[in-house]
């Protein structure tokens, strides 16, 4: 590759917080040097690329997207979410092992990391199972799939509910420095549920999921994490009591993290509707005190990431009445523009929100992403955070198109992406390298 010089950009660091007008060189995959405030000199035979003000920063990191890969590839397959990721500005995914079959064994990890050097054009980094089949009962071998290349361990959209079985697989992660990845919720609170439990599901005649589906099972996580001693992440928290929870945990000095879906920062219950089925989700969308709670903890640090929640459904499971769609909905294309909403209304600056959808995500995975510096990965995205526009469903990439935000306005997108140094996404209306 010739190297590539990206001039007149407004850099933002998410690692180090920093932000200004800078410079940045790539060359063989990796950023050779950033100048703030100066222009680096151009190698010979360099290619320039005028960033036209707009920011660049760090690639997203999304801790939690569903793959159809294998077994489901009518859903989604690893090319045509890694195409959607770009166009979002994500450079890096975690695929969920709820695949057929599902990821619990090295040669599953194995064909999923192959088949996305084959056809992703994005880093598509696999989780496996916790336990055999998403059973809930059998462990898997920690082990031999840390060294197939599993970046973390997750029953997906099943919680491990028996406490004895999740109190050996936070100590065989401890002892692996494994990291265990948990859905907060209590399948028999939830019940026949369908929505969040208030006003609102009374009104529309549903069946309601109480609040305490979440914190009951994330107290006794955060209990068993303490006795164990092991990392614990909460995939996606909802609700106030949640925070105050997760707040706890962190004063306590336990090694506790945990993310927040999108869709809960930047939607509530109303926007159901009538039965709007794309906003039939897991966690569900929550009352708007809950949603301006989380805000508030993702504002102070206190929710670490940001993640799309991406899982695509047919229209066979969707096209259907409420109570009887699946949960689920695309995410990794929208990541970035729903997100930034948060920064439009002033309710989070724009380097504390990139902190979260990238340098943070990295941190918790062990990974070298999410940061702008000598040495680090090219793995950049140029956004435009003003652009508006008007969310066409039929102009996604993913396989699926059940988005909660079809036909709605969003402000800001994804302009330029870039992994290893390689352009993989560009707008049709951006400049051309020179």
């Amino acid at each position: 590759m010739r190297p590539l010089l990206l001039t007149n950009a407004r850099l933002i660091d998410p690692a180090a917080g920093r932000e200004g007008r800078g410079h940045l060189l790539l060359r063989e995959g990796r950023i050779a040097d950033i100048a703030w405030d100066a222009a680096p000199g151009a190698p010979e035979g360099a290619e320039i690329l005028d960033c036209a003000g707009h920011v660049l920063t760090a690639g997203l990191v999304d801790m939690r997207a569903f793959v159809g890969e294998p077994g489901a590839e009518h859903r989604e397959t690893l090319a045509s979410a890694s195409a959607a990721a770009a166009a979002g500005g994500v450079t890096t995914l975690v695929c969920m092992p709820d695949t057929n079959p599902v990821i619990d064994g090295p040669a599953i990890v194995d064909f999923v990391l192959r088949r996305a050097r084959d056809t992703a054009c994005i880093h598509v980094l696999p989780s496996a199972a916790i336990t055999k089949g998403l059973a809930g009962h059998e462990m898997t071998e920690f082990g031999l799939l840390a060294e197939a290349g599993a970046v973390a361990f997750t029953d997906g959209l099943k919680a491990v509910t028996n406490a004895q079985v999740m109190r050996r697989a936070l100590t065989y992660a401890r002892d692996f420095g494994a990291l265990l990845i948990q859905h907060v919720e209590e399948p028999d609170l939830v019940g026949d549920g369908v929505m969040n439990e208030g006003e609102m599901a009374s009104r529309l005649g549903l069946l309601g999921i109480p609040r305490e589906a979440e914190t009951v099972m994330l107290e006794r996580d955060i209990r068993l994490a303490r006795l164990t001693g092991a990392r614990y992440h909460a995939a996606m928290i909802s609700c106030a009591d949640s925070v105050e929870i997760v707040r706890r945990a962190k004063q306590d000095g336990l090694p506790v993290t945990c993310g927040v879906s999108v869709n809960n920062l930047v939607l509530n219950e109303g926007d159901i509707g009538h039965y709007r089925t794309f906003c039939r989700l897991s966690p569900p969308l929550r009352h708007e005190t809950d949603r301006l709670a989380v805000v508030a903890a993702l504002d102070e640090g206190l929710i670490d990431v940001v993640v799309s929640d991406h899982n695509p459904q047919d229209v066979e499971t969707k096209r259907l009445p409420f109570a009887e769609a699946a949960d689920g909905a695309l995410g990794i294309e929208t990541l970035l523009g729903a997100a930034l909403r948060l920064v439009h209304t002033g309710d989070i600056a724009l380097p504390k929100l990139l902190r979260a959808l990238s340098a943070r995500p990295a941190e918790i995975l062990g990974r070298e992403a999410g940061r702008l510096a000598a040495g680090a990965p090219a793995d950049l995205v140029l956004i435009d955070p003003d652009v508006p526009y008007l969310l066409d469903k039929r102009t996604l990439r993913s396989r699926s198109k059940n988005s909660p935000f079809d036909e709605a306005r969003l402000q800001g997108a994804a302009v330029l992406t870039i992994v290893a140094g390689r352009i993989v996404h560009r707008a049709h209306d951006f400049a051309e390298v020179a």
